[in-house]
């Protein structure tokens, strides 16, 4: 008796529950995919536009004009979190020669106001990280349940051939192959779905700690740079 026991023969002739668990296999390896390409070009980007903005801050005279610059250039993490900055510094100037402040007197801000900035700073590095960490869970919640997914139809396919093996009272290639398939197949796309995610979802989580500490060293030199112009002792 010739018994085909091809893949796709196998898939199609698969219970429905089999068939569910490949159908959810199939899903989140789809979804993925999608997030996997969706993040790998957030973070070039992110990369790419921080090396001119980088380039550019070093070499302006002033903050102003860098603040005129980043008006373009919005695609930058370190040009928002220097526009978070500047807007900061403005608002300080701006309140520290306000005519109502009687007993203040004119000049930069007093050294205490640069906590605000500070603060404001850690702030815009908090919303970039959290930008990039967005559903990187999703890859690796479909990194941890796939093979787990996978597993079940495993479990529920070797089932099945002890239920044929019950039924038929035999125990040939006829009878325990098709559960057998079903069982082998699931766990291949349960693995092919979780090992990409898994991969991934660290290499993303490295370049994110790269890119945590870029933005911090950059908030440091921010904060220096307008502690030495713009901020005075008491």
């Amino acid at each position: 008796m010739t018994v085909n026991t091809g893949v796709f023969h196998a898939i199609w002739s698969a219970g429905l529950v089999v068939k569910f668990t490949l159908l959810l296999l199939c899903g989140a390896s789809v979804v993925s995919w999608a997030l996997i390409i969706d993040k790998r070009r957030q973070f070039l980007q992110a990369a790419r536009a921080n090396e001119p903005f980088l380039e550019s801050f070093w070499k302006a005279t002033s903050l102003d004009v860098i603040f005129q610059q980043v008006q373009t250039n919005s695609q930058s993490p370190l040009a928002r979190i220097f526009k978070t900055g500047y807007v900061e510094l403005q608002k300080l100037a701006t309140a520290r020669q306000n005519p109502g402040s009687d007993d203040k007197p004119a000049g930069p801000p007093l050294l205490s106001g640069i906590d605000n900035l500070q603060r404001s700073l850690n702030k815009a590095i908090d919303q970039e990280i959290s930008a990039l960490e967005d559903r990187l869970t999703i890859l690796a919640t479909i990194g941890s349940t796939g093979p787990f997914i996978g597993l079940f139809g495993t479990v529920w396919g070797i089932m099945s051939s002890f239920q044929q093996i019950g039924i038929t009272g035999t125990a040939n290639l006829a009878v325990v192959a098709p559960g057998i398939s079903e069982a082998l197949i699931a766990t291949a796309i349960g693995l092919a779905a979780a090992i990409p995610a898994v991969v991934f979802y660290n290499h993303f989580l490295t370049h994110l700690k790269k890119q945590e500490l870029i933005l911090t060293t950059f908030s440091s030199d921010f904060l220096n740079i307008a502690k030495r112009n713009f901020f005075r002792d008491k």
